[in-house]
């Protein structure tokens, strides 16, 4: 990956194109955990709303063992979501280069270390659902939290319910006939660069959920490992800017 496009997607300085690059790539990857990592833990891990509704059901039926899995899921992605805002917040307060290019690293080490040991974490017992599960979740809080903070609430890449929905939104709009209109009255226009990034999005956690799945039917855990390669890739270079500072410094 070439370095200035590296600084432009995860560097401090950022752009409106950086983040549409940066919101697409973690669509994929994100469509990538969840489709194939359901293969591998049989848990669904970067979306809330469907275990949220899950414990509700299991809740109201009386079936209380099995809202405590969802606990330990919800808990999961809540502390991911939690490290990646301390861990931008810590980059910002010291104007590091490499503020969000922090997460993306740890969410990488995670990803090598689901690919590499997955079979072993299988079997242990987490808070209430198997470590592997808290691990997926963990990560998706992560990432998601990230590009929040990146794109200032604009971009989700975790989940497309609120995308879908936006979709639908400029659709709306674009469907509108605004007739005749009284002077001064405002037209009904559809953002077309809107319109454009959020098929994008889609389309990238769709085609992230195939590669996802295809992957792990033929390499099981391992197939994690190209993940963390890409986001390894993506937020190297900040992070290295950072590194040559702090040496020249010291």
């Amino acid at each position: 990956m070439p370095i200035h496009y590296a600084r432009k997607l995860t560097g401090s300085t950022r752009s409106a194109d950086g983040n549409r690059h940066l919101g697409v790539m973690l669509c994929f990857v994100a469509g990538a955990i969840n489709a194939g990592g359901f293969l591998a833990v049989r848990h669904y891990t970067s979306h809330m709303t469907g275990i949220v509704s899950a414990m509700a059901d299991n809740f109201a039926l009386g079936a209380y063992q099995l809202v405590l899995p969802g606990v330990g899921a919800l808990l999961s992605f809540l502390a991911g979501a939690a490290c990646s805002a301390i861990m931008v917040n810590y980059g910002r307060r010291r104007r590091m280069h490499g503020e969000y290019a922090l997460p993306l690293l740890l969410e990488a080490l995670l990803l090598l270390g689901f690919g590499v040991l997955g079979t072993q974490l299988a079997g242990i017992a987490g808070l209430f659902v198997p470590l592997t599960v808290m691990l997926l979740c963990f990560i998706m809080g992560l990432q998601n939290a990230l590009i929040t903070k990146v794109s200032k609430s604009e971009i989700r890449t975790t989940h497309i319910t609120g995308i879908v929905t936006d979709i639908g939104i400029e659709l709306g709009k674009m469907m509108y006939w605004n007739g005749t209109h009284e002077p001064g009255q405002h037209r009904v226009r559809a953002n077309a660069d809107r319109l454009t990034l959020l098929t994008a999005l889609v389309l990238a956690f769709f085609a992230g959920g195939v590669a996802g799945a295809f992957g792990f039917q033929l390499m099981g855990y391992v197939a994690t490992i190209p993940l963390a390669v890409l986001l390894v890739a993506m937020a190297i270079v900040p992070a290295m800017d950072d590194l040559r500072l702090r040496v020249k410094a010291g």
